[in-house]
C-alpha cells in the first residue's frame, strides 16, 4: 500500500498528445466506440488502439492475459499520454493479479475509467502511487453532456482544481467539512474487492460512491458488508454520486443514515458523477476537501503536473 506522501501526479495532456485505450473488462459496441473517438479527437487528441482491442470472449473483451497485454504495452509506449479504458462492464479485477505495477509507476500516465474499471483504478492508485482518474470511458463520451466533457478536459488538460457540486436533488445527510484524500468508485465493484489483496484502503479517504440498477436492499447490502468488514471506520467523509435505476432517493438516504448513524462525518448526496447523462471526472488519491453547507467537494491543488 503506498502511503500518499509519495503519490505520483501525472503528466497535464496537451493538444496533439497521444491518447491510447485499453478495455480491461467487457466487449463494446463499435458504433458507441466511434462516437466517442470522434469526441476526443474534436477535443484536439490524437487517439491510438490496437486493432486487438476488438476481441471478444462472451461478456469478456478478450482473454485475462491478451487484456492484460494491451494495458502494458500501452503503457510501456512512450507516445502516449494518457489511457482511456473503452468500457466498463465485467472483467477489471480478473487481471489485477497479474499486473506489474511497477511498469505502471515507471510510466505514469493518465487513466480513466468508471464502473467495473473502478477495481483498476483503485488497484493502480494503492500499488503503484499514482493519482487515477474516475470518469467517463470511450463508449459513454458520445452521450454524456457537454459540462462532462468540459469537467474531463479540465482534470487532465488544466491547472485548475477540480470542483465536483452537487445537483438540485442532493441533500445534507451529515452536515460538516471533512479533508483527505479521494477515494471514487462503483459501490458494487469496490465491494466485490473486500477481503482480496487489492482491497483498497479506506480509512482517512472521502469516499465517493456510485452505482446502477441495484435495488434498495442490495445498496444496504453492500453497505453492510463494507461496514461488517471494516472498511467504513475511519472514513473522513462520504459523498454519493448517481445510483441510476436504484429507487428513490430517500431509500438511498436512509440507508446511508443508518449504516453511518454512530459515524460523526459529513455525507452528502446527488454528487454530478457515475453513470447518467452528467459524469464529471474526479481524481482518486489526490486531496481534496468535502463541505456540506457549499454542497461541494473541492481539490486542493490540479491533479496533473506540467
Amino acid at each position: 500500500m503506498v502511503d500518499n506522501s509519495d503519490l505520483i501526479y501525472p503528466r497535464r495532456l496537451a493538444k496533439g498528445d497521444t491518447i491510447g485505450v485499453i478495455a480491461p473488462a467487457g466487449p463494446f459496441d463499435h458504433d458507441k466506440f466511434n462516437q466517442g473517438q470522434q469526441v476526443l479527437e474534436t477535443l484536439g487528441f490524437n487517439v491510438l488502439f490496437d486493432q486487438d482491442l476488438f476481441a471478444k470472449i462472451g461478456y469478456l473483451a478478450g482473454t485475462d492475459a491478451h487484456r492484460n497485454r494491451l494495458l502494458r504495452e500501452i503503457y510501456e509506449n512512450p507516445s502516449v499520454k494518457a489511457v482511456i479504458c473503452a468500457r466498463g462492464g465485467y472483467g477489471s479485477m480478473r487481471i489485477l493479479d497479474s499486473v506489474d505495477f511497477s511498469v505502471l509507476r515507471n510510466n505514469p500516465k493518465i487513466l480513466i475509467g468508471f464502473s467495473d474499471v473502478s477495481a483498476l483504478l483503485a488497484a493502480v492508485y494503492a500499488r503503484s502511487g499514482l493519482v487515477t482518474f474516475h470518469g467517463p470511458v470511450v463508449t459513454t463520451l458520445g452521450s454524456i453532456d457537454q459540462i462532462s466533457i468540459d469537467a474531463l478536459l479540465g482534470a487532465v488538460s488544466s491547472a485548475v482544481p477540480v470542483v465536483l457540486s452537487a445537483d438540485e436533488q442532493g441533500t445534507v445527510v451529515k452536515a460538516g467539512v471533512a479533508t483527505g484524500p479521494v477515494l471514487a468508485g462503483n459501490l458494487a465493484t469496490l465491494c466485490h474487492l473486500t477481503g482480496t489483496p487489492f482491497q483498497p484502503r479506506y480509512s482517512g479517504h472521502i469516499l465517493l460512491l456510485e452505482d446502477i440498477a441495484e435495488a434498495p436492499y442490495k445498496i444496504d447490502r453492500m453497505f453492510t458488508q463494507l461496514k461488517l468488514a471494516g472498511c467504513l471506520k475511519g472514513l473522513a467523509g462520504l459523498g454519493l454520486g448517481t445510483f441510476k435505476d436504484g429507487g428513490r432517493q430517500e431509500d438511498l438516504q436512509h440507508i446511508v443514515k443508518d449504516i453511518f448513524e454512530a459515524e460523526k462525518i459529513p455525507i452528502l448526496t446527488g454528487l454530478e458523477f457515475g453513470h447518467g447523462t452528467r459524469n464529471v471526472t474526479v481524481p482518486i488519491g489526490a486531496s481534496a476537501t468535502l463541505d456540506t453547507e457549499r454542497r461541494q467537494l473541492t481539490y486542493h491543488r490540479a491533479a496533473t503536473i506540467t
